[in-house]
């Protein structure tokens, strides 16, 4: 059977399909036969995600090469018996992996949450009888019976429909109920077209119908989806990407600088092995950036946080400087770029052309005629009739809870209850003496009831079909003859603007007729054209805000939906996404080549009837073309694509779990132009995490340089491992957790997405490591072997050493939180966490240097007041410099750019 899952089943005719399957539409399966069946194919379920062990996913916190080094050091530290060392380094290592695993939120979910949309229960047809059995029971050639709310438990081909609609938004991502019917459809049409077809997951809002179960498991529509999950591939963050190409380049020449000086040591400066063993290590352990891993996660949990409080829930924490380097979002249209609320946003009658504002269910808005004076039902008899057949003809039901609307039933209904609530005067809804319901057969629902005592017939439709029932149209004094070629230009116009029309109609009856019953031989003639109502899924408010500054900030907006091509280039417009003449559908992706659709994907803005398999091709033709590509979503369609995507964005409240569980980041308030205030953070955050490795590294690159010419020289080292450690962890660590709260640059949502191919240290900022490496590290070996040469204690040498360079660091700080404008600048004083971490590390440093147990662990000594003036100079000369050559660069790169005609040079160029 499973060969015959993959067959095209809207194609073939109900006998055929019945054939294919072997079963029989009024007996159904035998109870022997369906149990062989379950035993061939399987329960009707999704097969269980692999999921990794916790102590694994903590351990993979350790994959790091710098930690591997560093734990080496650990090894031989304990060899040579210096245990505390030991002990430090490991708990070094511990600290940033639980550091890592404590901020990973990703939760492996999306197959759960695709499990909770299947139906509990299904009545199928055994043995000729009805039975209730289990959903997961359900197999191919099963007889399954359905009715309004139910929970379509497999893949269907529809035998009989009786006014069937269902709500499939969460799988094609279509706003309203789709019509059902039963004959066979062409092959190639796709997947929100297959209207003989009922989809596992989806829900019936409306009638009944018989289907027979062509698909189950993980054959279904769903459960390809759920295998196109489990089967993509996660992309790795530009920064993840950036920091292990950089670890690995430090680990090489860690190793490499580390065996050249053990040489050089042993065969030219005759030190002990072991002496030089911790020296070595001590270089290692130098030159390593412990701290680094740390303060990245600190950065970006604190990145998380801001993002929380505008609304925007980040579930993996790299994706927060991910968001920064998004070159383009690639947006779902239903409930993302729109409502998800349909909306009447015109009326046209035979005499004039009213609008209609105000968006969604809350009927508060007007209808306006001639743009300015607001419409008045009872001066326009037309008017009044189609907004009461609106009213009267209609099955839904809107209400009002804790203050917002909300629709039971088809939203197309809805919005024109919604429509008569914004009219100048109550409109009645009449009782209704006998109904023809809404049939797929015949295209229109009919209700007879009485209007001031005189009985009427209310009729609302596919406008086609009215226009073919239709002998007369409504004037403002009476009728005319029914002017077809009007009514049709007005349709399409209307169908121009992205608008779906429904046609409104009445029949007056003959005064004194109490007709209890009507039927469709009553519309044959006598039937008045009262006009059409022109419906959109309105856009958000903010949204072409938000798009507008996405362009600014070089980023660009695709838009990726089920809906038609016509509407979707409509509303794109609206937007400014495209040129509402452009655009390209689902099936022609799917006959393209690799090459072809990369070409399309960066041509093309608007993608229109799209199949979930599309939109994870496009997300992957952009990613192979060098974009960093952001995916918003809220359905089970979207959720492949969410996940592939370099960024995924769920919608938190009209977002399906299977969505939020497949994306990093969840907007608990469905705003797009919460995106925008995301991706400003994102910016922010990698501007802020640059900053804090041109902070740090010039620490390891100035106590790596202490080591290297204290062996070349032959002298002392002035700095023990443990102490070493002390140094990039607490002292590093404390003082560069301020950088964490710059303020974003200036400008900086107007410069175009950075590069990911670039690499994590510009030119200039290797220039500017080794310039401070150096000059820290020479002057504090020079004021070592000062302190030496004139006999002061070894102890006392290190404690001082140490002093130098953590206050040094705590100058150069000062210097590092603008990358070429001065420090003392008009927002010196805005980040208060800078001045708090300073005084932070001041506390820190007295300890280690007058506290007993501190000074029996890491080796220092208390000293005396005189002492501190060495790192005060120290610290004073370098922060004094380091603005010098700022200023210097700073003059370089602004004459470079006078001529910079794109405006895109300017100090950042120098970065």
């Amino acid at each position: 059977m499973a060969e015959k899952q993959e067959k095209m089943w809207h194609a073939l005719d109900s006998q055929h399909t019945l054939e294919a399957l072997e079963t029989d539409s009024e007996q159904g399966l035998s109870n022997g036969e369906a149990k062989n069946r379950l035993d061939r194919y399987g329960k009707n379920e999704l097969p269980e995600g692999k999921k990794t062990p916790v102590i694994l996913k903590f351990l993979k916190h350790f994959n790091d090469v710098l930690i591997y080094i560093l734990l080496a050091a650990a090894v031989i530290m304990a060899i040579l018996g210096h245990f505390s060392d030991t002990i430090v380094i490991v708990i070094v290592a511990i600290v940033n992996a639980t550091i890592g695993f404590m901020q990973e939120h990703r939760a492996e979910q999306a197959l759960e949450g695709i499990k909770n949309m299947l139906s509990p229960e299904a009545q199928v047809r055994r043995d000729g009888s009805l039975t209730q059995i289990e959903a997961a029971e359900v197999v191919p050639g099963d007889i399954v019976l359905l009715s309004a709310g139910d929970k379509i438990p497999a893949d269907l081909r529809l035998l009989s429909s009786d006014n069937l609609k269902v709500e499939e938004s969460a799988l094609t991502g279509e706003s309203t109920s789709v019509e059902k019917q039963t004959g066979a459809l062409e092959e190639e049409v796709t997947l929100g077209d297959r209207t003989n077809i009922v989809f596992s997951g989806t829900t019936v809002s409306s009638g009944t119908g018989t289907g027979v179960a062509v698909a189950t498991g993980d054959q279904t529509e769903i459960g390809k989806i759920n295998k196109s999950i489990a089967s993509v591939e996660e992309q790795s963050t530009p920064l993840l990407k950036q920091t292990a190409h950089f670890g690995k380049m430090v680990s090489i020449v860690i190793v490499a600088v580390a065996a050249l000086m053990f040489g050089f040591g042993y065969w030219l400066r005759d030190y002990e092995v072991g002496e030089l063993l911790l020296s070595v290590i001590g270089l290692a352990v130098a030159a390593i950036p412990e701290g680094l891993p740390a303060i990245l996660s600190i950065i970006l949990a604190i990145g998380v946080q801001n993002m929380a409080k505008r609304k925007a829930i980040v579930r993996n924490l790299p994706s927060v400087e991910t968001l920064g380097a998004v070159s383009v979002i690639c947006s779902d249209k239903t409930g993302t770029l729109t409502k998800n609320e349909m909306t009447v946003t015109s009326v046209v009658t035979s005499s004039r052309e009213y609008e209609v504002t105000g968006t969604g269910y809350a009927p508060e808005g007007e209808i306006r005629r001639n743009k300015e004076q607001e419409a008045d039902p009872e001066e326009d008899r037309t008017l009044k009739h189609l907004l009461i057949c609106g009213v009267t003809c209609n099955d839904s039901v809107l209400t009002k809870e804790e203050g917002k609307w909300t629709l039971q039933g088809d939203p197309t209904e809805g919005c024109l209850l919604t429509l008569a609530g914004k009219a100048q005067s109550d409109m009645p809804e009449l009782e209704i003496t006998a109904k023809l319901p809404f049939d797929s057969e015949y295209k229109y629902m009919a209700v007879l009831t009485g209007d001031a005592g005189r009985p009427v017939i209310y009729v609302k439709g596919a406008p086609d079909r009215l226009f073919e029932m239709a002998d007369s149209q409504a004037e403002d004094e009476g009728v005319s003859p029914f002017n077809a070629g009007f009514w049709r230009d007005q349709m399409q116009a209307h169908a121009r603007k992205g608008q779906r029309v429904i046609g409104l109609a009445m029949k007056e009856l003959p005064e004194g007729a109490s007709p209890d019953q009507v039927d469709h031989d009553d519309l044959k003639e006598g039937l008045v054209f009262l006009g059409l109502a022109g419906i959109v899924d309105p856009p958000r408010d903010e949204v072409v805000d938000a798009i507008r500054e996405c362009k600014n900030a070089g980023i660009e907006v695709k838009m990726i939906t089920g809906d038609h091509k016509e509407t979707a280039m409509a509303i794109g417009k609206q937007l400014g996404i495209g040129d509402g003449e452009h655009s390209i559908e689902g099936r022609e992706l799917d006959r393209m080549s690799k090459e072809e659709l990369q070409e399309a994907a960066r041509k093309y803005s608007i993608f229109a009837r799209t199949s979930p398999q599309n939109k994870l091709q496009l997300v992957e033709a952009l990613q192979s073309s060098g974009s960093i590509c952001a995916m918003t979503g809220d359905g089970v369609n979207d959720a492949p694509a969410l996940k592939r995507a370099d960024v995924g964005v769920a919608m938190g409240i009209k977002g399906t779990e299977v969505s939020k569980d497949a994306s990093e980041m969840v907007l608990a308030d469905d705003n797009f132009s919460t995106i925008v205030q995301a991706v400003k953070e994102g910016r922010r955050v990698y501007d802020n995490l640059k900053k804090t490795i041109l902070f740090i590294l010039p620490t390891n690159g100035a106590e790596s340089f202490l080591i290297m010419a204290s062996i070349l020289l032959g002298t002392v080292i002035p700095l023990t491992p443990i102490q070493i450690l002390w140094v990039n962890m607490v002292s590093s660590v404390t003082v560069s957790l301020a950088l964490a709260f710059e303020r974003i640059e200036p400008g900086a949502m107007k410069r175009p997405p950075r590069n990911p191919a670039a690499p994590l240290l510009s030119k200039y900022y290797i220039f500017r490591i080794l310039f401070v490496s150096v000059l820290l590290g020479g002057g504090t070996l020079a004021m070592s072997m000062s302190l030496l040469d004139n006999g002061y204690d070894q102890s006392v040498v290190n404690t001082v050493t140490m002093q130098t360079i953590v206050l040094a660091q705590m100058f150069h700080l000062f210097n590092c939180r603008t990358e070429l404008e001065p420090a003392f600048g008009k927002g010196f004083f805005a980040n208060k966490a800078v001045f708090v971490v300073s005084g932070l590390l001041i506390l820190f440093q007295l300890s280690i240097t007058y506290l007993p147990f501190m000074n029996k662990v890491f080796g220092t000594v208390p000293i005396g007041l005189s002492y501190w003036s060495f790192p005060l100079m120290m610290g004073a000369a370098i922060f004094v410099i380091i603005e010098i050559e700022k200023a210097i660069t700073r003059t370089i790169v602004r004459r470079r750019s006078e001529g910079d005609i794109s405006g895109e040079g300017g100090v950042k160029s120098a970065a």
